[in-house]
């Protein structure tokens, strides 16, 4: 299995994202053994924000049926999974370059 590597981490406030970016920049104690360093950045500004977060991807092709579970954004609120709200538009499945992009950089 692989994955592509990146996540949206959205935390409750701007000390906890300061505190996560000191913590987790440059981080490489993976448990797995890799050779991949995390590099925190930040999201743009429409991307802030959990409502924003939820709102982006709740009618992405990501959400489609065809996709696994284990590959579709994944919110915790205090660690317990919480389901997404239905989706608003019809979902169609990803593209099938989907991640390519990704995974040739």
């Amino acid at each position: 299995a692989s994955a592509l590597g990146f996540a949206f981490v959205n935390l409750a406030s701007p000390a906890d994202a300061t505190h996560f970016r000191a913590h987790f920049g440059g981080f490489r104690q993976w448990a797995a053994r890799t050779s991949k360093v995390c590099n925190v950045s930040w999201a743009s500004a429409d991307q802030q924000g959990l409502e924003a977060n939820i709102e982006r991807y709740r009618n992405s092709s990501v959400m489609h049926g065809s996709v696994a579970e284990e590959h579709r954004p994944l919110y915790l609120d205090n660690g317990v999974p919480v389901k997404f709200l239905k989706k608003t538009k019809r979902l169609w499945p990803p593209h099938e370059s989907f991640g390519l992009r990704a995974h040739s950089k």
